[in-house]
């Protein structure tokens, strides 16, 4: 009964996540590839390696009735090559049957032990979800980035092409000098340059794409929507808190201490003796003489045995195996959240980092970088300061603009981190 709810409630919380529902529609059009939760869906319904963590966890379950069945039972036949002559007559030939019942808790310690395995597989297959998911939304953000990357260079050098145009009209007024021309021309070829590589950069950032997608490396990816970054808040002792109790690698390590704990029981109960209960039937032909009582009477023979678990040090040696791995396993346990924990608060460090730049740039740097760049246009066209200042201006806006989105791309791949190290949203 047990396993029937384990494998009912395993199925409604794949079916409610929507990630292995057969009922899901499949995003087959890449067009329909625009937003996150598209990516995410494509991904959960296609990546080979969730595929993969999947199938072993239904494997595990399986293992589940196998563990409740008792032994096999044994049949064996007999045939006499030459009769057994009995009072009662010659016998011919023998079937017996035997079924062995092991020493009381052994089956129950059994299918408790490999029903915790199977939890602990289903929570490392959460873990590969969220560790899929993690690199779903890194890469997305990686391709958003290089869209806006793109966007903002296409600008910058529109916006360039007019200062040059500025410079060959004050140039032709013989108010401006024909090194500004050319200083723009070597700005513009520099914007460029930038620009071609970035877009060059696509190829390898949508083949990564493709690839945990499970899509053909080259199959096209239109560029993301534009996303409405709006910071979270995040509380340092909360998010350590749903790590130790929400991270699929530390609750897969304690539902493997469970298990080890059953394989310990059954190591002691070793020491015990297996029932073999039985019955033996003999054909037995007509007495020859006449008179015998109870002739051809075929006879039943029910039988009873245990065995001799004689060899006590191999038995304690087995006890003393599984407590060892149940130990390492929880020692592995506390190294493991300790080096989680160490790593949440690097993560939760480079978040916070990122919302000191995104304010920084947002408030301060992008509107001074503008405003600087209007003020040193309009003096350049009056003639008060020199094309060189213009250029700078321009190169500062450039870079800010490229570093504020840069900073919103980290802060958004450190949120996914987060949330792959907690367990959830």
């Amino acid at each position: 009964m047990k396993y029937k709810l384990f494998i009912i409630l395993s199925i409604l919380t794949i079916a409610l996540s929507g990630n292995a529902s057969i009922a899901s529609q499949k995003p087959e059009d890449a067009n329909n590839l625009l937003n996150l939760e598209d990516y995410l869906e494509f991904a959960a319904l296609n990546n080979a390696s969730l595929e993969a963590a999947f199938e072993q966890w239904k494997a595990s379950v399986e293992k589940i009735p196998q563990a409740k069945a008792l032994p096999d039972p044994k049949f064996t036949y007999s045939y006499f090559i030459k009769e057994v002559e009995t009072r009662t007559g010659p016998q011919r030939q023998k079937l017996s049957i035997i079924q062995t019942f092991p020493w009381f808790g052994i089956i129950e310690a059994g299918s408790d032990a490999v029903s915790a395995e199977a939890k602990a597989a289903y929570k490392q297959y959460e873990g590969t979800k969220l560790d899929l998911f993690f690199q779903v939304k890194y890469s997305f953000y990686e391709y958003y980035y290089l869209g806006r990357a793109i966007e903002i260079a296409g600008q910058n050098l529109e916006l360039l092409r007019h200062f040059e145009e500025v410079a060959r009209t004050r140039y032709t007024t013989s108010s401006g000098s024909h090194p500004d021309i050319i200083r723009a021309q070597i700005e513009l070829a520099f914007i460029e340059n930038k620009l071609k590589s970035l877009e060059e950069l696509q190829v390898p950032v949508v083949t990564s794409l493709n690839s945990i997608l499970n899509r053909k490396t080259d199959s096209f990816l239109p560029w993301p929507e534009k996303i409405q970054f709006k910071p979270v808040k995040i509380d340092r002792e909360t998010v350590i808190d749903k790590l130790i109790e929400n991270n699929p690698q530390l609750q897969a390590m304690d539902y493997e201490v469970i298990a080890a704990k059953a394989r310990i029981e059954i190591a002691k109960r070793k020491s015990y003796p297996n029932f073999n209960i039985g019955l033996d039937w003999i054909q037995t032909d007509d007495a020859q003489a006449t008179g015998i009582r109870d002739t051809g009477k075929d006879p039943i023979i029910a039988m009873f045995s245990i065995n001799l678990p004689i060899w006590t040090e191999s038995y304690k040696a087995a006890e003393l195996e599984t407590r060892a791995k149940m130990r390492s396993i929880s020692a592995k346990k506390v190294q493991n959240q300790n080096d989680l924990i160490a790593k949440l608060e690097k993560t939760l460090y480079e978040f916070e980092d990122t919302i000191r730049k995104i304010d920084l740039y947002e408030d301060v740097l992008i509107p001074k970088a503008k405003e600087m760049l209007e003020a040193s246009e309009i003096a350049y066209k009056a003639g008060t300061v020199d094309f060189l200042s213009l250029i700078d201006a321009q190169r500062s806006l450039l870079e800010f603009e490229l570093s504020y989105v840069r900073s919103i791309t980290e802060n958004l791949q450190k949120t996914a981190e987060i949330e792959m190290l907690t367990g959830g949203d």
